[in-house]
């Protein structure tokens, strides 16, 4: 084996996973070995990885899932997923470690202190996550992808922004077509697994539209497998053709077509909207821990490049209304997409890469 060894530890979502691709693309590319630490659950998650990435199953769990017993035997499992990683440190030793959040990193991360290995943590959102939170005077820098972050007391951050993936890229700054009288793709995403709310209500905003409106529109909507008849059954009633998913694996080119994008404010979903540059609706998770997803939105409504609906205030309605004022007005649409490009960090990935390099520099 040649070359050194970078191990990225994260979490089995879109949001870990995406920044983690896209370091692990750039890293390859510069002649280093890549492993991905992660649990089963994280593994699924992991089919965009270039095969030349190693992936490594670690033993992991999360206080968030499972009954009583289930709680009760997390901090065995994780114990039992960091004395594995120690003993795969210690056979094959990475130059660096890199957390991207997570209870799944929580083994490489922790075997990395143990052992005293170069180790930094990348924090996607605004407001660091638990796991983060637990590392981040234990590592020896923090990147940050949404500016400014939310730290602990005495921790310096390093604004970096948040990696996309070399799909994205691809599309970074593709001309954006203005809505008019002709088909109009609305994309909907809510994550990397879809968001209940939005298959309850966007089907019934899109059927308020105006007429002429409704008749152009072209919907691709990410949303549930429980949740994909229901939202299905909306756009039927309404007249308008919808391709519904649980999953796009070509969402970059899907977010370059689009007249108008309608997602969570997940850190990577905004990176993407603001890396290619496309006007948005903004929906919060309200139950995102410390409130990050509005943290996460700020920079694109602060540049007036996309509107903020907080869920409480979301329904079909008020939905509805934000859509028409959208793409009714192709001037008005051009300048939210410009604005959004101008938020877009499509140099995340190499501020990140020098980082990497630079702990990684003097180790075997």
């Amino acid at each position: 084996m040649t070359g050194k060894l970078l191990l990225i530890a994260a979490g089995g979502t879109g949001g870990h996973m995406f920044p983690a691709q896209a370091l692990a693309e750039a890293m390859l590319a510069r002649g280093w070995r890549v492993k991905l630490s992660t649990d089963d659950r994280g593994a699924r998650y992991a089919g965009g990885f270039p095969e030349a990435v190693t992936v490594e199953r670690v033993a992991s769990a999360t206080f968030a899932r499972g009954g009583v017993l289930a709680k009760l035997l997390v901090p065995v499992r994780i114990a039992g997923g960091v004395l594995g990683a120690v003993w795969s440190q210690l056979r094959d030793k990475p130059a660096v470690v890199v957390g991207f959040g997570g209870y799944p990193s929580i083994p490489a991360l922790t075997a990395a202190w143990v052992l005293r290995r170069p180790r930094m943590i990348h924090e996607q959102n605004g407001v660091l996550g638990r796991v983060n939170q637990l590392f981040a005077r234990r590592v020896d820098k923090v990147a940050c992808g949404t500016w400014p972050t939310v730290l602990p007391a005495g921790v310096t951050g390093e604004p970096v922004g948040n990696p996309v993936r070399a799909a994205v890229l691809d599309r970074a700054s593709a001309p954006y077509i203005p809505p008019g009288d002709y088909p109009m793709a609305l994309v909907v995403i809510g994550g990397s697994q879809g968001a209940r709310i939005l298959s309850d209500v966007v089907p019934g905003a899109v059927a308020l539209l105006p007429d002429p409106l409704r008749a152009n529109l072209r919907v691709a909507h990410q949303a549930r497998d429980e949740d994909a008849a229901r939202a299905a059954s909306g756009y039927d009633a309404a007249g308008v053709r919808a391709e519904i998913a649980p999953f796009f694996a070509d969402i970059p080119r899907r977010l370059s077509e689009a007249q108008l994008v309608i997602s969570r404010s997940g850190a990577s979903s905004v990176a993407d909207i603001s890396v290619i540059g496309r006007p948005a609706i903004l929906i919060p998770y309200a139950a995102a821990t410390g409130d990050h997803q509005t943290a996460n939105a700020r920079g694109l409504i602060d540049a007036s490049a996309a509107v903020l609906i907080p869920e409480k205030r979301l329904d079909a309605e008020t939905l509805a209304r934000h859509i028409a004022a959208i793409l009714q007005d192709p001037v008005a649409a051009e300048v939210m997409a410009r604005n959004a490009l101008g938020e877009g960090k499509p140099d995340a990935t190499a501020r990140l890469v020098a980082l990497v390099e630079s702990l990684g520099g003097d180790m075997p």
